[in-house]
């Protein structure tokens, strides 16, 4: 039984004639006798008796025709759905991101996303880039954007672009009235950065060792964006990844820290599961998304 039999066998009890019902589906009366002597031979029995040139259905065609007219309907329903996610009002993407990438490029590359495609929902959940590559690997997200490479097996990595490493500091600092500012500047102050054992925190202890110096963190923090209200309560300098937007926490001054320090912008899939086809759109996104902020 098939979807195609359960149409003619509707279209038949609903005309009472092959011809009348072959009009009502555009298709040849030998096509809708054919299909009609098919289905009658897979299911054992006959469904309609000849008289005076009509079809009349039998008690088991009588019997069948309720739950035909809802399979039916319930296939129509399908196929309306199916038409939905073909011409994209209907789907889902889940991205997994690390804090920076959350604040500084999500939401540009959404705006695009979302543009395009306004019926798609659009999962976005913020983790530790370790957490990133657990959930790629299981398949609980179809792409993965974050600020270090996600090293492990089923997991395929692109560098998209990079983010300068910054100096947060109040306006009332001193530093405001450098044009940048470097290890020996931050001598004297007490700074806000990430710990020793971290990518970031390792990329900045070779900057210090670069000019002779030690890097001296005398508040750690995890997280970039732990350092705005640190700073804005004047508890020091915060050395941090420049891809939040930092312009919009208010009276922060965004200062350029040298020697230039990059962090890398990783975007991560998986190399074994299938990818949802939105992700080949959202990383175009993502790519623009970058172009826009390193100008």
């Amino acid at each position: 039984m098939n979807a195609r039999q359960l149409e003619v066998f509707r279209a038949i009890m609903r005309h009472g004639t092959l011809t009348a019902a072959a009009e009502s589906m555009n298709v040849s009366q030998p096509a809708v006798s054919k299909v009609l002597r098919h289905f009658e031979s897979q299911i054992g029995y006959r469904l309609f008796d000849r008289l005076g040139g009509r079809l009349v259905p039998t008690a088991e065609a009588r019997l069948l025709v309720g739950d035909a007219d809802r399979i039916f309907r319930e296939i129509e329903a399908l196929k309306v759905f199916s038409d939905r996610i073909r011409d994209k009002q209907l789907g889902l993407l889940r991205v997994a991101a690390s804090a920076p990438a959350t604040f500084g490029l999500l939401p540009m590359a959404a705006e695009r996303f979302r543009r395009r495609n306004p019926g798609l929902r659009l999962d976005l959940v913020t983790l530790p880039a370790e957490e990133v590559s657990e959930r790629i690997v299981v398949g609980d997200v179809d792409l993965g954007l974050t600020m270090a490479t996600l090293d492990q097996p089923g997991i395929r990595s692109e560098v998209i672009g990079n983010a300068e490493i910054i100096a947060l500091v109040s306006p009332d600092s001193a530093l405001v009235e450098n044009d940048r500012v470097g290890p020996a500047d931050l001598e004297n102050e007490t700074l806000i950065s990430y710990e020793s054992n971290t990518h970031p925190g390792q990329l900045l202890d070779h900057a210090f060792q670069a000019k002779g110096l030690v890097r001296k963190t005398q508040i750690n923090i995890t997280l970039s964006i732990a350092a705005a209200p640190l700073v804005q309560r004047g508890l020091g300098v915060a050395l941090v990844d420049g891809l939040v937007p930092w312009d919009s926490f208010g009276n922060l001054v965004v200062q350029r820290f040298v020697p230039r320090t990059t962090l890398d912008i990783i975007l991560s899939t998986s190399t074994v599961l299938p990818k949802s086809r939105f992700v080949r759109e959202f990383t175009r996104d993502l790519k623009a998304a970058v172009s826009d902020i390193e100008r």
